[in-house]
């Protein structure tokens, strides 16, 4: 019995034995069978995948930055170019200690305070695995030490880099504006459009303002690609295939360069504006706003002491005022007060008024500039000398309305559309304007009274130069308007074809004015400057020009006698002038503001004569000369 329970015990254990064997084998099948088919997956099916991520493993793509288009006035002069040069650049996120590793970078290459303010402010802005620059411009001395010691400098790095310089500087930094580093919200905007954002690989900067922003699709250019085999280090072994870059494409401007050197120039130390056209075309001549800032310290990123130095001025340099200054034009606004007289029959040439030195409006009284006033008025007196009182009754029987309507045709209280971005529109003042400027019923009705000051260029009236210099340029063209615009055209980098921005269409629009009404003005505007409150800036002149000076009110003397030499500098009248020569067949028009310039014939008169004098003479004129102060205003 004992025997038969060992004998059936041994029996079971057998059975056991073979059974885990059975499905430990089982088991190892499976997994076999797993691990085969995983392997027939990855080695068949998975093969050309898996054949480019080792491809990519070796080869590196590095994308090559393309040369920036030059930027080029009208007769070839370079005002925007590159050069190349060596960068010293840190990537933070390799770097064990950056304040130590900086410190012992000063002790190869001259770090200054300013440029580790800029290095961090740059590290602000981007992200931890990205190459910052800690120098810019390495001499060649500079390059050779770090290269002997590289070793000892985890994640910091020499590369050449191509800059970009403005060698006019302040005076054409409104106009061309500067390229700076790419940050967050630039990125934000390349990659709304994926081809744009891979173009952008490998770039470091892009347009910031000016003609830089405007044009940064044209200037920018295609990057290249180079694919390179690497090692296990990731150091480059050799190339292997290279699609090169295409240069930006090069912008010719309308711009004379030197009548934009000889205009700045010409303001001496005042603040100011101008802008010069070309009537026939709407070609931009001179673009100028002072004071201007220098445009090559945004390109490697501005510290923050200079920064705030340029915010905090005074003088705000930063701003455009050519393209962003509203300002009151004051009596320049006056031949298209006679225009409008003439165009809606509110007036005729040689109808007359009496000036008595005011106009009583409702037992309110508007004074003249002139002390016991013009006399006997008519319309070509008024403009030459430059009589309030012509006007005040003028706007007065025009009203608030026929006013806005009539002027609205010359541009302005409207955008130009010139080619750079941030253009101010201005203020029109009309009632429809004062209803959706104000809140409050009381504020939005328009009182007759506010219509007399309108007449002379003052209460509401504010307009940029740039629409000023427009609307002079669309009188001087017979009402013809021209588009403002800056590029002439822009030249392809690959096949050098020109193609032409502007003027289109041909002409923007054309103001239904009669000829002979035209030809008044223009002749009362040559009288101006012959024998009105232009004439001292253009005697001698060879040839004929007509004018309009003009004084804007900055400060309210509440009754007080203005006299300049005893109101301080930054309470002073803004001077304005309007010109366009020759009379007969113009050539170039421009307007023209210098902020607390006191009287427009005394300070923007004699920018003006300058101008032209290069322009159309060719004649390099002598400095600004110091007109003094003779506390007598005149337009």
């Amino acid at each position: 019995m004992k025997r038969h329970v060992e004998l059936k015990n041994t029996q079971r254990e057998i059975y056991y034995f073979r059974l885990r064997l059975a499905l430990g084998i089982v088991f190892v099948a499976v997994l076999l069978f797993v691990l085969l088919t995983r392997f027939v997956y990855l080695q068949v099916v998975q093969h050309s995948h898996f054949q480019t991520l080792a491809e990519n493993n070796r080869i590196s793509i590095v994308p090559i930055v393309p040369n920036r288009g030059l930027i080029l006035d009208r007769n070839g002069v370079v005002l925007a170019h590159n050069y190349s040069g060596y960068t010293l650049e840190i990537t933070p996120s390799k770097v064990p200690d950056l304040e130590a590793t900086i410190n012992q970078l000063a002790e190869l290459v001259d770090i200054q305070p300013k440029d580790r303010k800029r290095f961090k402010k740059l590290q602000a802005e981007s992200h931890n695995f990205e190459s910052l620059s800690i120098r810019n411009r390495l001499s060649d001395e500079e390059v050779a030490r770090f290269a002997a010691q590289s070793y000892r400098f985890p994640g910091v790095e020499i590369k050449a880099r191509l800059f970009r310089e403005y060698p006019y500087n302040e005076q054409t930094s409104h106009l061309i504006g500067y390229i700076g580093r790419i940050n967050q919200a630039d990125k934000d905007q390349l990659e709304e459009d994926e081809d744009v954002a891979a173009n952008y690989r490998g770039s470091d900067y892009i347009g910031k303002t000016g003609l830089e922003q405007s044009y940064e699709k044209e200037l920018h250019g295609t990057t290249g690609i180079e694919q390179m085999e690497v090692d296990a280090g990731g150091r480059g072994v050799r190339v292997l295939s290279r699609t090169p870059p295409a240069s930006g494409n090069d912008l010719v401007l309308s711009i004379d360069a030197k009548l934009q050197e000889i205009a700045d120039n010409a303001f001496g130390d005042f603040r100011g504006a101008l802008v010069a056209i070309d009537p026939n075309n709407g070609e931009v001549l001179a673009f100028i706003s002072r004071p201007g800032y220098d445009s090559n310290l945004f390109i490697d990123g501005i510290d923050e002491d200079t920064w705030n130095e340029l915010n905090n001025s005074p003088d705000t340099p930063m701003v455009n005022r050519a393209l962003n200054g509203a300002y009151p034009p004051g009596s320049t606004f006056k031949p298209y007060m006679a225009l409008a007289a003439l165009t809606l029959g509110k007036r005729q040439p040689e109808q007359t008024i009496y000036d008595p030195g005011y106009f009583n409006f409702g037992g309110h009284i508007f004074h003249d500039d002139k002390k016991g006033g013009h006399g006997s008025v008519n319309m070509y007196k008024s403009i030459v000398e430059s009589c309030d009182t012509y006007y005040y009754m003028l706007a007065n029987d025009m009203g608030i309305d026929n006013i806005a309507n009539f002027m609205r045709q010359f541009g302005f209280g409207q955008r130009t559309g010139i080619d750079i971005e941030g253009e101010s529109e201005g203020v029109l003042p009309s009632q429809e304007w004062k209803k959706k400027r104000f809140k409050r019923p009381d504020q939005q009705k328009w009182y007759p009274g506010e219509t007399i000051s309108i007449g002379i260029g003052q209460g509401y009236n504010a307009y940029t130069p740039i629409q000023l210099a427009q609307a002079v340029a669309t009188l001087a063209n017979n009402g013809v308007m021209y588009r403002p615009h800056l590029v002439r055209h822009i030249t392809d980098a690959r096949s050098g074809e020109k193609t032409q921005i502007e003027p289109k269409p041909l002409p923007l629009r054309t103001i239904p004015l009669k000829q002979e009404d035209i030809d008044v003005i223009k002749r009362a505007m040559v009288g101006v400057n012959k024998e009105g409150t232009g004439a001292r800036a253009f005697a001698g002149a060879e040839y004929v020009s007509a004018g309009k000076t003009g004084t804007a009110q900055v400060y309210s003397l509440k009754g007080e006698k203005y006299t300049e030499g005893h109101v301080k500098q930054e309470l002073r009248d803004h001077a304005l002038f309007i010109a366009f020569a020759p009379a007969e067949q113009p050539k170039i028009a421009l307007a023209i503001l210098v902020e607390n310039g006191g009287f427009g014939a005394q300070t923007a008169a004699p920018i003006a004569r300058k101008a032209f004098d290069y322009y159309l003479l060719g004649k390099i004129p002598a400095p600004v000369a110091d007109a003094g102060n003779t506390g007598t205003k005149h337009d």
